[in-house]
C-alpha cells in the first residue's frame, strides 16, 4: 500500500515548490483584506470606492477568485484596507 502525503496547505499538493509560496502568499493577503472588508459591515459599492476598485472587482476579491489578482495588486489593497503588510522569510528547513 502506497503512503499517503501530507501537505502544509492545499496550494503545496498541487504547485510546485515556488507557485505554491507565491499562491499561499497571495491567498494569505486576499483571505486578511476579506476579513477586514467584511468586518466594516457596509456595502460592496461602498467598500470598493474605499479601497479605489469596482464594486465588481470587489465581489470578485470576496469570492475568492485569487487568479484574477497579483500578489502585488492585493498588497495595495492591503494597504488600502488599513491592513499593515510584513514578510516572513526563513529557511524551508
Amino acid at each position: 500500500m502506497k503512503k499517503a502525503q501530507t501537505f502544509a496547505n492545499v496550494w503545496d499538493a498541487i504547485e510546485g515548490p515556488e507557485a505554491a509560496a507565491m499562491m499561499t502568499m497571495r491567498s494569505d493577503v486576499m483571505i486578511a483584506i476579506t476579513d477586514q472588508v467584511r468586518g466594516w459591515h457596509t456595502t460592496q459599492a461602498r467598500a470598493a470606492r474605499k479601497l479605489g476598485i469596482t464594486q465588481p472587482r470587489l465581489n470578485d476579491l470576496l469570492h475568492g477568485k485569487i487568479s484574477k489578482f497579483s500578489l502585488d495588486a492585493l498588497l495595495t489593497l492591503a494597504t488600502r484596507a488599513g491592513l499593515k503588510v510584513k514578510l516572513d522569510v526563513r529557511s524551508a528547513a
